[in-house]
């Protein structure tokens, strides 16, 4: 099946008004939108601030920001994906193909058996999240606890886990930690706190974190497949470019089944619906990119407030940044729902 022909530019001022409304209304300090049209032109807006306490800084359309869970699409699958393009490894490999002593004191453990194909698509059996970095200081110990822990087997869900397996799975082939790894062009681990959007004032650490990841678990391990990478619109735009340029059986659009047993059929009737690429979200009912975006979509979005999603059948990708979390997480932002109405509004639905 081919794409659709490309529709006419995306409606940036309509969805744009959505972000300054959620600014004015004061549900995120502020935000960066960015989208790129079918023919390749660009257009980036900005509104708020990236910072209001302790020094208030003004949002720019060149802002920094950390990337949270866009980390897994932008980093950490393209690694893994080249790794099986030179043929290092096969996406149905096991991850201790690469990660021999992984659960080694439990011979007969479930995870020996979680390969790379699972991880990405986020069907391994492992918890939603997990503190691991409350269970000390030194990163060698922390990666030797999440390879040890005889993890209870529960229902496949999106796990933060999976990825953080996938950058221990990096590091042991490149023989260097993640940090020193060379992430895509105009992505950084190591950013200009001054030119960054601040996120949370984190009690644990004991100030507003501003150039340094916000996620603790990345923070503790000291570079980690699931969160740590920073960018700007611009940067996430360049690599959307890449993205759709890249052909229907591409591993990043290919649509990846659960791992659904007989009694999950008898019990709901039918298929469970696929939501899963290799290394990001299908487009699906209720999804974070909005109904009007084209079947075959991709997208996905981080913690802090950030997002991009990548509409094939459209031939336009779009980004939306905030730093919601700013001052603190616990306050309502509104942002699953001001995503999908930027969605909906770029795709004129």
């Amino acid at each position: 099946m081919t794409d659709a022909p490309p529709s006419g530019p995306p409606r940036i001022d309509r969805a744009f008004a959505l972000v300054e409304r959620a600014v004015v209304a004061g549900r995120i300090p502020g935000a960066v939108l960015g989208v790129i049209a079918a023919d390749g032109t660009r257009q980036i807006v900005h509104a708020g601030r990236a910072a209001t306490i302790p020094d208030p800084a003004p949002m720019r359309d060149d802002t920094v920001f950390d990337l949270a869970s866009l980390t897994k699409p932008v980093f950490t699958a393209e690694a893994i994906l080249a790794l099986v393009e030179e043929g290092a490894i096969a996406l149905d490999d096991p991850l201790t193909t690469l990660i021999p002593d992984l659960c080694q004191y439990h011979g007969g453990g479930w995870q020996r058996d979680v390969t790379f194909r699972d991880c990405l698509a986020h069907r391994t059996a492992f918890p939603n999240v997990h503190p691991v970095y409350t269970y000390g200081s030194d990163p060698a110990t922390l990666r030797a606890f999440v390879l040890q822990r005889d993890w209870r087997r529960g229902p496949a869900v999106y796990s933060d886990l999976n990825f953080i397996l996938l950058g221990i799975a990096l590091e042991r082939h490149h023989g260097r930690p993640l940090r020193e790894m060379t992430p895509p062009p105009g992505f950084t681990f190591s950013p200009d706190p001054g030119a960054c959007a601040a996120t949370e004032a984190c009690a644990w650490r004991g100030r507003v974190l501003r150039g340094e990841v916000h996620d603790e678990n990345a923070f503790a391990l000291r570079g980690a497949g699931h969160a740590g990478l920073f960018g700007t619109a611009g940067a996430l735009l360049d690599f959307a470019a890449r993205v759709l340029d890249r052909p229907a059986d591409h591993p990043v659009r290919t649509p990846v089944a659960g791992h659904e047993t007989q009694a999950d059929r008898l019990t709901s009737g039918r298929a469970a619906p696929v939501t899963r690429t290799h290394g990001w979200e299908l487009r699906h009912d209720g999804w974070s990119g909005g109904d009007a975006a084209g079947e075959g979509a991709i997208g996905h979005t981080g913690f802090t407030g950030t997002g991009l999603w990548v509409d094939f059948a459209h031939g336009h990708a779009w980004t939306l940044l905030t730093n919601r979390v700013h001052p603190t997480r616990h306050a309502e932002s509104g942002i699953v729902e001001l995503r999908r109405a930027v969605g909906d509004a770029l795709n004129d639905a």
